[in-house]
């Protein structure tokens, strides 16, 4: 079950909207595409924390989906880092008010509440 709540985590985070301006937007995953390439090329640009604490998350989330028992401190250190962006992404949502914004992090919330749920219901020995 945990394996099935962090592939979930991961993807609803990927799936999170973006926009400023006029006429720029993007989603996640099209964002850090952009972040690996530029990493590649400039390696210290893309050193900020909007940037490696999420993408740290990730590696933690998805290191714990192949582990044989799932960490219960990966998952929730995961789900910190990357809730950390959408909850951001969350409040600029509605403080905007832009509902494409708001509207594509519902998922990952609503996902991170169950996590949250499950492993507070697990013992300390997994």
């Amino acid at each position: 079950m945990k394996r099935i709540l962090n592939t979930c985590l991961l993807f609803t985070f990927l799936m999170g909207y973006l926009e400023w301006g006029k006429g720029s937007h993007l989603f996640i995953f099209q964002g850090e595409a952009e972040v690996f390439s530029k990493a590649l090329k400039e390696p210290f640009s893309v050193l900020h924390p909007f940037i490696l604490i999420p993408f740290f998350g990730q590696l933690m989330l998805l290191f714990s989906i192949f582990q044989k028992s799932p960490s219960r401190f990966l998952s929730l250190a995961g789900l910190s880092c990357l809730g950390l962006l959408m909850v951001f992404l969350f409040f600029i949502g509605v403080s905007v008010p832009n509902i494409k914004i708001w509207g594509s992090t519902i998922p990952f919330i609503i996902t991170g509440f169950f996590v949250l749920r499950y492993n507070w219901k697990r013992e300390v020995v997994d």
